[in-house]
């Protein structure tokens, strides 16, 4: 979301502020059923297929419920954040690529996806970040793995505002996807237009899925077939799906996504990859931290803002590379002769 042509995979959602979780798109019944041949291309595909197992993390204290996707056993924990609008299927592909050689743990962040929270119209910087860094205490309590975040778009901004607030002891790396600040701030003042010229309602999910497609916010079908019905909810009132994210009521908090985003990357004290779709132009504050090679940028091309999605398995070779040209294992930095946490030192 950090130029116009960015902001096309935002969503909205017109669903009750309260507790219950969202019903499954799957189990709901639309009354006009998709053509045949649409029903075969876009039809929904499960999580089952890329990650191994979904859970629900309470956080105590509160009644907010956070639900997560986790694939792999071994390496570091590559954790993912979603853009405005998307859940945490929009890493399905790249999980399943990851997981051979690292755990990925992808995150429906408040108000969007399965979770569920006291207040879903709080999507303040502060508010989601605290919500990560209180879901990674849950999962692993006061000895997390080394983590290394991956956010997309606003998730991007998420994953920057965790790194600077320094809260998280086992963080080994940062990785920023399609998201910079000048142009992200520059286009906010066409995000309510964007939002309202979209196609609001669907008479069934494949109508959903073949849309985010042909209106070029994806570009893989593959994908879109596995993330978009959890960016969706059935409206027995209007006997549609509309969006589950009501991202248009939450104006309040966008310009908070980005002030200062550059500064508080540059100033994250681990290794930092920023990945972007086409051309996009670098402010000056981070111009200057290229030319002084404080992070690492890649130009992915022949892809949309969603880069996760539409070249998936060159996200997760990026990210790969990443991880292993930074020699980051399961308990953060590895340096070669030195022993690891896990190993005893020998007698003498």
């Amino acid at each position: 979301m950090d130029s116009s042509s960015n902001l096309n995979p935002l969503r909205e959602d017109t669903s009750e502020d309260h507790l219950d979780a969202p019903a499954s798109v799957f189990a709901a019944r639309p009354l006009r059923p998709p053509s045949t041949s649409s029903s075969e291309k876009y039809s929904p595909v499960e999580w089952t297929s890329y990650f191994d197992k979904e859970d629900d993390i309470s956080i105590t204290g509160s009644d907010d419920v956070f639900h997560v996707y986790l694939a792999g056993s071994e390496g570091p924990v590559v954790f993912c954040l979603h853009g405005g609008g998307y859940s945490g299927l929009s890493f399905s592909i790249v999980a399943s690529q990851i997981k051979e050689k690292a755990r990925v743990v992808a995150m429906d962040l408040r108000g969007h996806g399965k979770s569920v929270s006291e207040n879903e119209l709080d999507l303040s910087l502060e508010t989601m970040s605290n919500d990560v860094v209180a879901v990674i205490k849950e999962m692993y309590g006061d000895s997390p793995p080394a983590i290394v975040l991956v956010g997309h778009s606003m998730g991007g901004s998420v994953a920057v505002q965790v790194a600077a607030n320094k809260t998280l002891p086992s963080l080994a790396g940062l990785v920023v996807v399609d998201v910079v600040e000048g142009t992200a701030i520059a286009s906010l003042i066409h995000m309510q237009k964007i939002l309202s010229n979209r196609m609001q309602h669907f008479p069934s999910i494949e109508k959903a899925i073949e849309y985010s497609v042909r209106g070029g916010s994806l570009r893989n079908i593959d994908s879109a077939r596995v993330s978009i019905p959890t960016t969706l909810k059935y409206d027995d009132s209007k006997h549609c799906y509309v969006y589950r994210t009501r991202l248009e009521e939450t104006e309040q908090y966008w310009k908070g996504w980005y002030d200062g985003l550059s500064e508080k990357f540059l100033s994250s004290p681990v290794p930092k990859l920023l990945l972007l779709a086409g051309t996009d132009r670098l402010d000056r504050t981070l111009t200057i931290g290229q030319m002084q090679g404080k992070f690492q940028m890649i130009v992915v091309k022949h892809t949309g803002h969603a880069i996760q999605e539409d070249v998936p398995d060159e996200f997760a070779n990026l990210v790969l590379n990443f991880i292993s040209r930074n020699r980051i294992g399961p308990h953060g930095v590895e340096i070669p002769g030195m022993w690891k946490p896990s190993q005893q030192q020998p007698k003498t």
